[in-house]
């Protein structure tokens, strides 16, 4: 066993690398120019792919509905401009990190704050979900291969992120950096040199799709059914805005002053993403881009083998129609965007269940830091659930956002409702008119901001419930449940184990320790096993065996009683040669015979140097102490004895720490 324990340290090693000591998790505050693309890549990453969701909801009644496109981009940048501003006054009244969570349990109670961690936690998962979907499709719009095994090159891309983040933090992030940057300039030169062509040099830019025609999906569409269309599109649309969230979680990975930082970073996002999805969107409408949702169907003449390439692509493939080089670049920076645009949940989650798991609504190992300051089982919980969403909707983007937008409106508009009455209570107690017009200036941010995601919210959910929506909600709602029963577990734990005020420093002792020492053979072990139990002193001692054999039976107590030991051994008939349940049942009626009496059972172990050794020895003494656990008052005690097999491992390296020298602790 100790050698299975050094291999699977030396395997953690190779792929985590060595332990950061906790005293280096200062050293990985981020500055501005680390944290923008840290924490703002899923938000910027997302007009890769929220762009075409408007297009694509668009096309169910023809090319003619493409003509409000520009008005719903612009609808969703006018959204986003408030969510950016409301939530800068979050990350100036809440510094400490807990972000949605933090607000809205402080101002609105702990089951308003379970409800946020539940839409937060699932948005998360889907983050991941629908950054690596998007990636893949990008890629396959130049690669067919990637096209054709979009899953299963999908779960690599989670496994090799899921690796990066578990090597640590610094490592993380700052390999991050570099491709975001990338992605934004070249969308930005992709958009210039777009429109430079078309306002300036007058060349007349078309997209491969431009020519085709396209058949609405279901003829013409009334001015109620075009109504709740134009609202889907605008819901989906809504995309562009998840991820906004993310930097008024991580605020305390800011380096000083951390609240001041983290709002220039915000605001840098929402400008840079605005930028982005309006010109992808005008960029769209002016090259003719057509993309459907059943493309085989709806586009009319395409080509027999034609495969729908991404809104992005096909922008892309017209910018720079002399230049294959071009093309090429945007779809490998907005690959690797996407790919690492998950890392804003992997920043997210493993924090945001840290800090659930400290309130006691989460199991414990959430909040641990692993070897390298990492949140390890946050980060492989989040990978496990990201790779079951992509494999049970088969990687498809337009599949998973119907999923997507619910989780994160909820938490916007409860963390706006909370910030409204934050400040409501700052006024009541401000009697400084420069502090309160502050103040009430904060206030009509946030009630402006509350109004507008509160609307989104009922859009997404009138539009979007029977696309998918519902299986958001509904995991939201099992997550809930859980936190809650995880909850009331602990707290009842928490009350049975504190002592009260007639109980603190009062320890019953036992009356009487009555000992056992469980004997197949009179060999060694279990003659150190009665010799130390001679040595604790107990009241009563005894040997106890379980009679499988008579034979062996027979021949071990005339062996015992030819000894030396002057212990009485008691025999214990086993009529279906079973061991763990008589030695269960003798130790259960002696807790019943006497209830003060605490009975001490020694157990003699083998300690043994290979895995396979572990196999063949202590299955027996494993089964009794599982049984034994749940009877009160009944100790167990294992009495090892080390194998000549254990020799090799029981060498340790001196291993000499600083200031060994000073104390005397080396010679």
């Amino acid at each position: 066993m100790a050698l299975v324990s050094k291999v699977s340290t030396g395997m953690r090693r190779m792929l985590l690398g060595q332990p950061f000591r906790s005293d280096r998790l200062n050293r990985t505050l981020l500055p501005k120019r680390i944290a923008l693309p840290v924490f703002a890549s899923d938000a910027m990453s997302s007009v890769a792919y929220a762009p075409e969701e408007i297009f694509l909801v668009l096309s169910v009644a023809g090319v003619s509905a493409y003509v409000m496109a520009p008005w719903i981009g612009a609808a969703v940048a006018v959204v986003l401009l408030v969510v950016v501003a409301s939530y800068r006054q979050n990350v100036h009244a809440y510094p400490s990190g807990g972000g949605d969570y933090e607000v809205v349990t402080t101002n609105l109670g702990p089951n308003a704050g379970l409800t946020v961690a539940s839409a937060l936690l699932v948005d998360y998962v889907l983050t991941v979900a629908v950054s690596i979907a998007a990636a893949m499709s990008n890629i396959g719009s130049v690669v067919p291969f990637v096209a054709e095994h979009k899953v299963g090159l999908a779960v690599t891309a989670i496994v090799l992120l899921t690796a990066i983040n578990l090597r640590g933090i610094r490592e993380s992030r700052t390999a991050f950096a570099l491709p975001t940057y990338a992605f934004m300039i070249g969308m930005l030169a992709m958009l210039g040199w777009g429109f430079i062509q078309i306002y300036l040099l007058g060349d007349e830019l078309r997209a491969e799709s431009a020519d085709f025609e396209m058949r609405a999906e279901y003829g013409d569409i009334a001015s109620f059914a075009l109504v709740f269309l134009v609202a889907r599109a605008f819901s989906s649309g809504c995309a562009a805005l998840t991820g906004v969230e993310a930097i008024s979680n991580g605020v305390p990975a800011f380096r000083k002053p951390k609240a001041r930082n983290a709002a220039t970073t915000l605001a840098l996002l929402g400008g840079t993403a605005i930028v982005l999805f309006s010109g992808m969107v005008l960029l769209a409408v002016d090259t003719g881009v057509k993309v459907a949702q059943r493309p085989a169907e709806q586009l009319i003449g395409a080509p027999a083998d034609y495969q729908q390439k991404t809104l992005l692509a096909q922008l892309a493939d017209a910018v720079f129609h002399n230049f294959a080089p071009g093309l090429y670049l945007i779809i490998t920076v907005t690959a690797l965007i996407l790919v690492l645009a998950a890392n804003t949940a992997f920043n997210g989650f493993p924090v945001l269940g840290s800090i659930l798991a400290q309130d006691r609504y989460l199991p414990r190992q959430l909040h641990t830091r692993g070897d390298r300051l990492a949140f390890s089982n946050g980060i492989v919980f989040l990978a496990l659930a990201a790779i079951a969403f992509l494999v049970a909707f088969d990687a498809e983007v337009s599949a998973l956002i119907q999923l997507y937008i619910v989780g994160v409106f909820i938490s916007f508009t409860l963390s706006q409702f909370a910030m409204v009455r934050h400040w409501n209570r700052l006024l009541r107690a401000e009697e400084d008119p420069a502090e309160r017009r502050r103040v009430i200036r904060s206030r009509v941010i946030n009630t402006v901001g509350l109004i507008a995601t509160g609307t989104v919210l009922l859009v997404v959910m009138v539009t979007k419930f029977l696309s998918g929506a519902w299986i958001a909600i509904a995991a939201m709602s099992v997550l809930f449940v859980i936190m809650k029963a995880v909850n009331r577990h602990y707290n009842r734990v928490s009350r049975e184990l504190t002592p009260g005020p007639d109980q603190r420093g009062e320890i019953v002792l036992p009356s009487r320790n009555h000992a056992v020492v469980l004997v197949s053979s009179m060999q060694l072990p279990t003659l150190r096993a009665l010799a130390y139990a001679r040595a604790t002193r107990p009241d009563v001692l005894e040997a106890l065996t379980v009679n499988v054999d008579d034979a062996e039976t027979r021949a071990l107590t005339a062996e015992w009683e030819d000894s030396e030991v002057n212990v009485a051994l008691k025999v214990v008939a086993s009529p279906y040669r079973e061991v763990t349940g008589p030695v269960v049942d003798y130790i259960k009626r002696i807790s019943r015979e006497a209830p003060r009496t605490v009975v001490t059972v020694f157990i003699p172990e083998y300690v043994v140097g290979h895995w396979w050794e572990g196999l063949l020895h202590n299955q027996s003494a494993l089964r009794l102490k599982t049984r034994l656990l749940f009877i009160p008052n009944v100790m167990m005690t294992s009495v090892p004895w080390q194998l000549s097999s254990s020799d090799r491992v029981t060498q340790v390296e001196d291993h000499s720490a600083p200031g060994d020298v000073r104390r005397g602790f080396t010679e």
